[in-house]
């Protein structure tokens, strides 16, 4: 099945077709009536894949939540547990087996699906636990990249980032690898691998190994991209840990989105009825799903968020006076076209409404004195000032006890921007956060560190500025209303990230040989052999495609960013961005933290 370019962005259906597949396949091997038992956190990037209908339609009649003690009741014949290969859950599953009663007739079977891999050491459990043999089936469902919208995929592996530089885990990496590998059967192989980092080093590897391993692979499928990009999320520690500062980049940071679901507090989108003074206010939070399929959306996304209210107004302006529309429509048949447009208004008024509101939440917060603060010493760091020496306003929050995510936001941004705190202010900060927080932060201060955060300054010498320099991650006078640079998605800072991306595409890395030298890990570039015949000649005007994979995570204001120089005029590129999870500071810093429990006795 080739997969095409549609409206000058990749068509991903393609991938969510072929995963639909593999789902109705296994679905149709346990004949009969179905009950699925989901590994809570997989119900999320499901989601994005399959919706209910489909499960329907191949008898899933129930479905639970994986826990301890009795499955509940279901008068089904299969009972299939959709899980991810942890011990742990292992255990779970075990505990459901036992508890079955095996008097019942007639009897339910079991069956389970890894996701997205079969594991040795669980199935070499459940046989210790003498149920093993309880499973008919026992497969693998490979989620390898889900696609989140129309040009961004994910892993959603929510430990991958740890399990590769504080582990040493390569698993993510081969998922990653197997993910590339299967994007290419489908899009035609991509013929130019470009890379910065140890991780990217190994994914890439991994695909030429894969490659020659399974000489079938080559396809004749003409090539969807021209480049890959690898980048290790280590290249570049500093933009996750800086506020995020596009509409979209805010609602993640102050709210935190879930495979594109958000939760919001629900007072602000209570209907306003008259005379009632809001004595009946919903106490469940309000769920919306994000994506670019909501016209509005789509457009203010990837906006600074200072320049979101003015598009709001102008919308606010262009419907009503749609609406108005109806007291001039005179003849049936213009009584008729304005019916017909009925729907799609109502649905741009509601879309309006939800975002109005939803700049009112964020702006509440933006414009509190705390979130300036912050914000000031966030940029005097990425700018260079003072980096070397203990920050006033650090000091203050941990003495006032703000919460400590914040704090090691912070700590490890000045670190970043100072290539390591020199030992006696690297010393004080994590005194201070020991006695204030608590002497089990020891070990999230020693994973801070060893991912390189949060470290002393070993060379003597601070190559951020050099860098900063080369590349123009600062850019003073950014133009947040109409961008004219990356820059704008952080008020002033250009993603490095998103610069490597910018400069390899144009004039290439070779202008920028001595800054990669100083970034962690190596650089490289591969060529992979397209068969004869299946040579891009490019049009004239045509862009090229590039897909940017970010191992260890990517943030929505580095995806923007990615947007921003897909439609420029004169860019010539267009991006797909892959990762392995979408990631933000607090989630990021949150996936590094160790919790040491207090002794059972």
């Amino acid at each position: 099945m080739a997969a095409h370019l549609s409206s000058g962005r990749v068509n991903l259906t393609a991938l969510r077709e072929a995963g639909r597949r593999e789902l109705r396949e296994f679905l149709d091997k346990c004949a009969g009536s179905k009950a699925i038992v989901w590994d809570e956190y997989l119900t999320g990037p499901f989601g994005l894949i399959a919706q209910y209908s489909l499960l329907k339609e191949h008898e899933v009649e129930k479905m639970f939540t994986l826990k301890p003690g009795r499955l509940p009741q279901a008068d089904v014949k299969n009972i299939i547990f959709f899980v991810r290969p942890k011990l742990e859950l292992m255990d779970i599953i075990t505990d459901n087996v036992l508890r079955e009663d095996r008097g019942r007739s007639p009897q339910r079977d079991f069956h389970i699906l890894f996701v997205p891999r079969r594991s040795l050491l669980c199935e070499q459990w459940l046989k210790e636990q003498g149920v093993l043999g309880s499973f008919i089936h026992r497969e693998q469902y490979s989620l390898d990249l889900i696609p989140f919208d129309g040009d961004l995929l994910s892993m959603e592996s929510e430990s991958a980032f740890k399990e590769c530089y504080l582990e040493s885990d390569q698993t993510t990496l081969y998922h990653a690898a197997k993910g590339l590998m299967t994007l290419q059967a489908l899009y035609g192989t991509i013929p130019q691998i470009f890379g910065k980092g140890e991780c990217a080093r190994h994914v890439a590897n991994m695909m030429i190994r894969m490659k020659r391993e399974f000489p079938g692979s080559q396809n004749s499928i003409f090539p969807v991209f021209d480049t890959l990009l690898l980048l290790d999320r280590n290249v570049d520690l500093l933009t996750p840990l800086a506020t995020q500062l596009t509409y979209e980049g805010l609602i993640d940071e102050i709210y935190g989105i879930q495979n594109t679901y958000v939760k919001l507090p629900p007072e602000k989108f209570a209907p306003k009825k008259q005379g009632e003074g809001g004595k009946d206010l919903p106490t469940e939070p309000k769920k919306l799903q994000l994506n670019s399929a909501e016209e509005l959306y789509a457009e203010i996304r990837d906006k600074n968020f200072n320049a979101v209210g003015s598009v709001l107004s102008k919308k606010a302006k262009i419907i009503s006076a749609a609406f108005e529309e109806r007291h001039h429509a005179k003849t049936v048949g213009e009584i008729k076209q304005f019916v017909s447009q009925l729907p799609h208004m109502q649905a741009a008024r509601s879309s309006l409404a939800n975002h109005t509101s939803i700049a009112e939440l964020i702006k509440d917060i933006t414009t509190s004195e705390d979130f300036f603060d912050n914000l000031t010493v966030e940029q005097e760091f990425m700018s260079g000032i003072d980096t070397d020496k203990v920050n006033n306003y650090i000091e203050d929050c941990i003495a006032q006890k703000h919460p400590l995510i914040k704090i090691l936001r912070l700590v490890c941004l000045q670190s970043v921007c100072n290539s390591g705190l020199k030992q006696k202010v690297l010393d004080y900060y994590k005194r201070e956060i020991l006695q204030t927080y608590g002497y089990e932060h020891i070990l999230t201060l020693n994973n801070l560190e060893k991912a390189g955060l949060l470290k002393p300054q070993t060379s003597g010498r601070n190559n951020y500025p050099t860098i900063r320099k080369t590349l123009r991650l600062w850019m003073d006078d950014v133009n947040e209303q109409n961008p004219n640079d990356i820059s704008y998605v952080y008020s002033g800072y250009a993603p490095l990230s998103v610069r490597l991306a910018q400069l390899l595409a144009r004039p290439g890395w070779r202008s920028i040989e001595e800054v990669l030298k100083m970034l962690p890990g190596p650089h490289f570039e591969e060529r992979q052999q397209l068969p004869t015949g299946l040579q891009k000649k490019r049009q004239h005007g045509e862009n090229r495609v590039t897909l940017v994979f970010f191992l260890g995570g990517v943030t929505y204001a580095e995806i923007a960013a990615l947007r921003f120089l897909s439609q420029m005029e004169d860019g010539g590129t267009e991006y797909v961005i892959a990762t392995t999870k979408l990631i933000n500071g607090t989630s990021w810093i949150k996936s590094l933290m160790e919790k040491l429990e207090p002794a059972p006795f």
